[in-house]
């Protein structure tokens, strides 16, 4: 008699655009990448969409028009993205810190903080040097005045998991771990609403 092995539980697709948020180097990409993957959802970089609506590189944005400008486009493709069929968003570190983007997020999207310490984020961000608020200055120093800048505002996003120094998909696991508690705690609340409404 065959054995008849047990398929393991499959993740709960998020009902809405699942919207990574963090600091340069907390893996955004490359975890949305793999929990696209899981979901069987598309993903979209929200750098590579702005980059090809504006016909340049951020980089370039950057040094021609200046940071607000950049900021001004950003906001607006991250709203036309949001307003797509449900897939796996990954945004710029800034972009979670517009009041209207982050209001957006909120309507449309389960917000997901990649959280990372300092010593990480130095060791990822090393690798590349395309990176326009790293370009000058000591790195360090830059991250850390960044983190005390922003951090407060990340720990706004529905669901915080720490981005480990580890493979991309332990880190994604645990991503899928904790939107599966989200999604259970919400619909807990929404049931205990429900109950409390009816006479």
């Amino acid at each position: 008699m065959s054995e008849v092995l047990e398929r393991p539980e499959l993740p709960p697709s998020p009902p809405r655009t699942l919207v990574l948020v963090g600091l340069m180097g907390a893996g955004k990409t490359c975890i949305g990448k793999r929990l696209a993957q899981t979901f069987g959802l598309e993903f979209v970089d929200a750098d590579e969409e702005i980059e090809m609506a504006a016909g340049c590189s951020i980089e370039d944005i950057f040094a021609r028009y200046g940071e607000s400008h950049f900021r001004d486009g950003e906001r607006r493709v991250i709203a036309r993205l949001l307003d797509c069929p449900v897939h796996v968003l990954a945004t710029g570190g800034g972009a979670f810190m517009d009041p209207r983007t982050r209001e957006k997020i909120r309507e449309r999207g389960i917000s997901v903080w990649l959280r990372a310490d300092i010593e990480l984020l130095l060791r990822r961000v090393s690798r590349r040097n395309n990176r326009p608020l790293l370009k000058h200055g000591d790195q360090r120093a830059t991250l850390e005045r960044l983190i005390a800048l922003r951090y407060p505002i990340y720990a706004e996003a529905d669901i915080a998991v720490d981005s480990l120094d580890a493979s991309p998909d332990a880190t994604a696991e645990r991503v899928v771990a904790a939107l599966r508690a989200y999604l259970a705690s919400n619909a807990s609340e929404q049931c205990e609403r429900r109950q409390q409404a009816t006479p």
